[in-house]
């Protein structure tokens, strides 16, 4: 007997939906780093919904129009425009198999997937599915998700961005071991939000190989690529240097000229909200304390 279940979750201040719907195969115990925020008083206005199904069938191919696929790292997304509004994903793992079809319309807000495979495929496709339509539909609302390790002290975030195996996850080590008062907020996908004319950054359910799953809020300090270097120095970046290190960090799809505008329109007001810096350096604590005699900004925890 089909079932629908429905959970409510508050992500950096945004409310989402997932219901399930079927025969209970597919349920909550799939995203279980959402536990932490889920809700029972959402606000009514949410971010997205989405709709899990048992049965979900590919669009005729004369109803979409071939985008692009990408490696995410973590295996192969294929995306299609569909001509009368909306995506299609179809979401495969690293071993190229799919775990997952979603189907969107053009603001993300209504979306409906299938989940594919073994429960660990099945959980994986749904994780990916979650972060692309919160990525794409926070865009409309001044929100989006960057690929950074997250700091916090004093009230503030600092968020270390740069390619996968660069340091970010050690720069923040560093701190967390030499400098005073500090926790780890997130360690892979946090999220950044302008709200009157400020920049707030929040710990979201995505936080990579790092169980980091913490429902919290800081204002954003300041945002610091990491290049390796065989010295440690750090330069603030000019606000055109800031726009080239920040745009490769926030998910968004270039082939989508309103989604594309969100993204480039929330980069631009965190040039003008936030500092931005290039840390060279050493995996080593002098690095660290470098990094944080620059950065740091004095401020009551929120």
């Amino acid at each position: 007997m089909k079932t629908q279940d429905i959970h409510d979750f508050n992500i950096a201040e945004l409310d989402i939906r997932i219901i399930f719907e079927g025969d209970g195969t597919n349920n909550i115990n799939l995203i279980p780093s959402f536990s932490s925020f889920a809700t029972n008083e959402a606000k009514g206005e949410r971010l997205f919904t989405l709709t899990v199904l048992d049965e979900l069938d590919l669009l005729a191919e004369e109803k979409l129009e071939k985008i692009r696929n990408f490696d995410t790292g973590n295996g192969e997304t294929s995306v299609d425009k569909i001509t009368t509004g909306g995506y299609q994903f179809i979401i495969n793992n690293i071993h190229n198999k799919e775990c997952c079809l979603l189907i969107t319309n053009d603001d993300f807000t209504e979306c409906r997937c299938r989940l594919l495979g073994s429960y660990t495929m099945r959980s994986f496709g749904l994780n990916n599915a979650l972060i692309l339509m919160y990525a794409f539909a926070g865009g409309f609302k001044d929100t989006c998700l960057v690929h950074a390790s997250l700091v916090r002290q004093n009230g503030y975030g600092y968020a270390f961005i740069a390619k996968s195996g660069t340091g970010k996850s050690t720069q923040v080590s560093s701190w967390l071991r030499y400098i005073p008062n500090c926790d780890l907020m997130n360690d892979d996908c946090p999220a950044i939000r302008i709200i009157n004319n400020e920049a707030f950054i929040y710990g979201t359910p995505w936080s990579g190989k790092t169980p980091c799953y913490r429902k919290i809020k800081a204002k954003l300090g300041a945002i610091t690529r990491i290049d390796r270097s065989s010295t440690n120095s750090i330069d603030q970046l000019r606000p055109v240097e800031a726009i080239a290190s920040l745009l490769p960090a926030i998910s968004t799809m270039k082939w989508d000229k309103i989604i594309y505008n969100n993204t480039q329109q929330i980069i631009f007001k965190l040039v003008e909200l936030t500092s931005h810096y290039i840390l060279h350096c050493l995996p080593n604590k002098e690095a660290a304390q470098i990094c944080h005699k620059t950065i740091a900004k004095q401020q009551t925890f929120i």
